[in-house]
């Protein structure tokens, strides 16, 4: 079909009959309109030809059948609608039923109004002002209720306008499509517009992309006429810029404000470029290209900037001396003159116009870096100068030319080199923070502080001096003469105290004289890492490594004549203190005496605690983790395998013990707790839980491994230990315990006898030596072995006692009489009485051998009623056991005690 020459053809049944249905107005909107109808303007419909729109009977639109007015020509071709009657806005009052209330015919609304305003006849006096209030709402909602009506006219004239211009789109579309094309239409809703609309879509980003370009061709452009512009001016005027005295102000003035011109636009063109990296990633070539014209401007404007700044600088008579006349020092305070606090009005808005200036264009500089690295987040935080300011650093490096040269002087005497860093430092702190600070504020630099930014600057003079003139040579001669170090390692460690101390006392300048606790400045590694002189660790591991080494090795042949020296092993238990622990049991231990350590371990205490408080002022975690292992816990490591060593040269399980070994190992058992002890006080301080996160080798705390050999020592030494004894006793109570006559003679003694009988008793004299040898190492043990691990291990060789006697008896061959009863009772009061000194009631760590007691006293009628009963009904025994106190022996072992039980007559 020919869309182009056949006219509009109006919709039939199916569709909407746009030019024949009269226009109907929403009632739920009538009230809100005014009377006027919408009108079309001439200058609306002269803008675009009327083109007849054709439209196919085959094209069936799904959406549903809305009214529309129909149109109406005038005189000038515009369009108008037809007045619609406007609507009462209340309808007539209806007629109330005779029975009926008046208020009832009233709304709602009104009846709680009008109850609100009205609660007594003395409220009828508000009517006129409750009238003229609702006169003025009523007027504000025609006002709104009219510039709606201006809203919806202005979109349906542009809807309209729209729809046209559509409408000889798709007729110049379809105008070109070829004849036998003409009534696909289906086909040209599905695949031709959809396409039509991507070429649509691409021709508004080349238009979007060449308006951005252009856009971005005028500001670069605007950007490098003014940083030519500026190096032109700086030319022009270079011999007045050398001169020493100030630079007209005027001329100055200009300078900077062309300057601050440049960045404005700078930071226009970065604020594009951040849109453009944001919506349309794909643009790269534009911000590329763009990149590259601004940093070949930029390559121009800083160093002209910079150099206008060092020239203001050098006209303020900056740097001053370092070192102030003999007479002078006299007669006057030792303070550095600073020029800083000596200016003038004119030159203090001289220099700050200029210090903002550099801080600007640092600012828009550093914006493009962390854009470029795309880290925008960084953007946002602020943390813009990491590396120093511009303007600061501007101040320190005349001031650094001038102290190198004491520098060389001092290569040899690195104290007095920190020493005047540290003076200069201090000297100017008040100028810094007294005419820089208010600038920094009011160039808005977000939480930087001029006091440590100069720090930090006057840091790096410092850090670079020692990486290229001091810490080479030294690790130089320590590789060279690695066996034969010691003076190197001397020099070496002086380096490190004077750095160690030097970063504490930066630190506290930088933080405005405040001491801050040293846990909380760990904690923030940036700040650390910007004011300390340790951060030259960073880039040199291989330093750090050597560092570690000197600080085992130093501390290694400082300990050496302690090792080697046996008293340093012992502990000595004095007179006063001995009769204080025969009173006082302790379980709570905190100090060396108390846990009865060998003094050795306070001295290896003290250097891993100095090692790793050195380790701890690194500036950032890695380092820190790093120098830490390899030094502090090295040593430590060191020592934990020489106590076990010194453990297992000693034969302690052996028919007789050599009480010296017992001795021995029972201060390595102290060391061994004492160590568990601090250690596990250091891994549970914030520094070292910080220091867990960055140990990347753990998932555990920082002093795991350490903690858990020292507990494995313990245990295997205590466990040694209580074989020992087990091992002796069993061999000397042998023949003891396997003579079964002993027990079966039959005497006069009788089973029942008071406690008091039992005490003039006399202990079997086979058994007497085994229970002299336990008393004595119990004894033993109770002086030289920590009261924690003492606790345990009495405890567990009753427990083995009271196994091997129960265990060890022939009970299935041996009849025990009345006689042998008493004698066995006895003999069992006499091991007892051996623990009687540690606890109140040792049976109860006998429970065995007690049960047997209770069982070898019963009377015949119990014991024959108990084995009557065991015939008959087994499962009733346990019950009868419990109510007889016997909580430990079955009811098997109890028959094979009872059943050869000799009662006599």
């Amino acid at each position: 079909m020919d869309f182009a020459r056949t006219p509009r053809r109006i919709a039939t049944s199916t569709e909407t009959n746009y030019a024949q249905t009269p226009r109907r107005v929403n009632t739920s909107l009538e009230s809100d309109f005014p009377p006027t109808p919408l009108r079309r303007t001439s200058s609306v419909a002269s803008d675009f030809p009327r083109t007849p729109l054709r439209r196919t009977s085959s094209r069936k639109f799904d959406f549903p059948p809305t009214p529309r007015t129909p149109r109406r020509r005038g005189a000038a071709g515009e369009v108008d609608f037809p007045q619609t009657p406007r609507r009462r806005r209340n309808p007539p009052p209806q007629q109330t039923q005779p029975n009926q209330s008046t208020s009832s015919a009233l709304p709602h609304r009104l009846v709680v109004l009008l109850n609100d305003h009205f609660k007594t006849r003395d409220d009828l006096s508000k009517a006129p002002s409750l009238q003229s209030q609702i006169n003025g709402e009523c007027n504000a909602l025609e006002k709104s209720t009219g510039e709606l009506n201006k809203k919806v006219y202005l979109a349906c004239s542009e809807w309209i306008s729209r729809s046209e211009e559509f409408g000889l789109i798709v007729d110049g579309f379809a105008s070109m499509l070829p004849e036998s094309q003409g009534g696909d239409a289906e086909r040209m809703v599905r695949i031709d517009l959809p396409n039509l609309a991507k070429e649509v879509c691409k021709i508004q980003t080349i238009q979007l992309y060449a308006e951005k370009a252009l856009k971005l061709e005028a500001m670069v452009g605007n950007f490098e006429d003014s940083a030519f512009t500026i190096v032109r001016q700086t030319s022009t005027n270079k011999s007045i810029l050398s001169l020493p005295h100030m630079p007209n102000f005027n001329d100055s003035q200009q300078k900077q404000e062309k300057l601050l011109d440049a960045i404005n636009v700078m930071k226009e063109i970065e604020q594009e470029l951040i849109e453009i990296c944001t919506t349309r990633p794909k643009w790269s070539n534009l911000v590329k290209a763009v990149d590259s014209r601004v940093e070949k401007a930029l390559s121009i404007l800083r160093p002209q900037a910079l150099t206008n700044y060092r020239a203001l600088l050098a006209s303020l008579g900056w740097p001053p001396p370092l070192i102030t006349s003999q007479t002078e020092t006299n007669n006057q305070s030792q303070l550095v003159p600073n020029p800083l606090l000596l200016m003038d009005c004119t030159k203090r808005m001289i220099y700050s116009q200029s210090f903002l200036a550099v801080c600007a264009l640092q600012h828009v500089q550093s914006q493009r870096d962390a854009r470029q690295s795309m880290k925008n987040e960084k953007l946002q935080k602020g943390t813009y100068f990491e590396s120093g300011l511009w303007s600061i650093d501007e101040l320190v490096q005349p001031v650094a030319s001038r102290m190198e040269h004491h520098f060389a002087k001092w290569s040899h005497q690195p104290e007095f080199i920190f020493a005047l860093v540290f003076k200069i430092t201090k000297d100017f702190m008040d100028g810094i923070d007294d005419i820089l600070q208010p600038l920094i504020d009011k160039a808005r630099l977000l939480g930087l502080s001029a006091k440590e930014a100069w720090v930090s600057s006057m840091v790096k003079v410092l850090l670079v001096y020692l990486e290229k003139e001091i810490l080479p040579p030294l690790v130089i001669k320590f590789r060279e003469n690695k066996d034969e170090s010691i003076e190197v390692s001397s020099s070496w460690l002086n380096l490190i105290d004077l750095m160690v101390s030097f970063d504490k006392r930066m630190r506290v300048l930088s933080s405005s004289g405040i001491q801050m606790i040293e846990p909380l400045i760990d904690l923030n590694e940036t700040f650390s890492k910007s004011v300390s002189i340790l951060s030259i660790f960073d880039e040199h591991l291989d330093w750090l490594q050597i560092w570690a080494e000197i600080e085992v090795s130093a501390a290694q042949e400082k300990l050496m004549p302690e090792l080697e020296n046996e008293k340093c092993w012992s502990y000595e238990i004095k007179d006063h203190a001995k009769v204080e622990l025969e009173h006082n049991y302790k379980f709570l231990l905190s100090t060396r005496e108390e846990y009865r350590a060998p003094p050795i371990v306070d001295a290896i205490l003290k250097n891993a605690s100095l090692m790793i408080e050195r380790g701890r002022a690194l500036p950032t975690k890695s380092t820190k983790v790093e120098f830490i292992r390899k030094s502090g816990v090295l040593f430590l490591n060191h020592f934990f395998v020489l106590l076990l060593e010194r453990c297992r040269d000693l034969e302690l399980i052996t028919s007789a013990i050599d009480e010296d070994a017992m001795v021995t190992i029972a201060g390595s058992i102290n060391a061994a707790q004492y160590f568990e002890s601090v250690i596990s006080e250091w891994d549970e301080d914030i520094s070292f839980l910080d220091l867990d996160s960055a140990d990347k080798n753990k998932a555990r705390s920082f002093f795991a491994d350490e903690l858990l050999f020292l507990v494995k020592l313990e245990t295997d030494c205590l466990e040694e230990i209580m074989s020992a004894i087990l091992l002796e006793f069993e061999a000397l109570s042998y023949d003891y315990i396997q003579n079964i006559d002993q027990w079966e003679d039959e005497g006069e003694q009788k089973c029942d006898m008071s406690e008091d009988e039992f005490e003039n008793g006399t202990v079997s004299l086979g058994f007497v030596e085994a229970l002299e040898i336990l008393r004595d190492r119990i004894l033993k043990l109770k002086d030289f072995l920590n009261s924690k691990d003492f606790f345990d291990l009495w405890r567990s060789v009753a427990e083995g006692l009271d196994y091997y006697i129960f265990s060890s008896i022939p009970w299935i061959d041996v009849r025990f009489s009345n006689s042998g009863v008493y004698q066995f009772r006895i003999d069992m009061r006499a091991v007892f009485l051996v623990f009687k000194p540690l606890c109140a009631r040792p049976e109860a760590f006998f429970p065995f051998v007690s049960d047997c007691l209770k069982l070898l006293s019963m009377n015949k009628e119990d014991a024959e009623w108990f084995l009557k009963e065991l015939r008959m009904n087994e499962s009733r025994l346990k019950e009868w056991l419990c109510q007889k106190g016997l909580h430990h022996v079955n009811s098997s072992q109890a028959k094979m005690i009872l059943v050869d039980r000799n009662f006599g007559e």
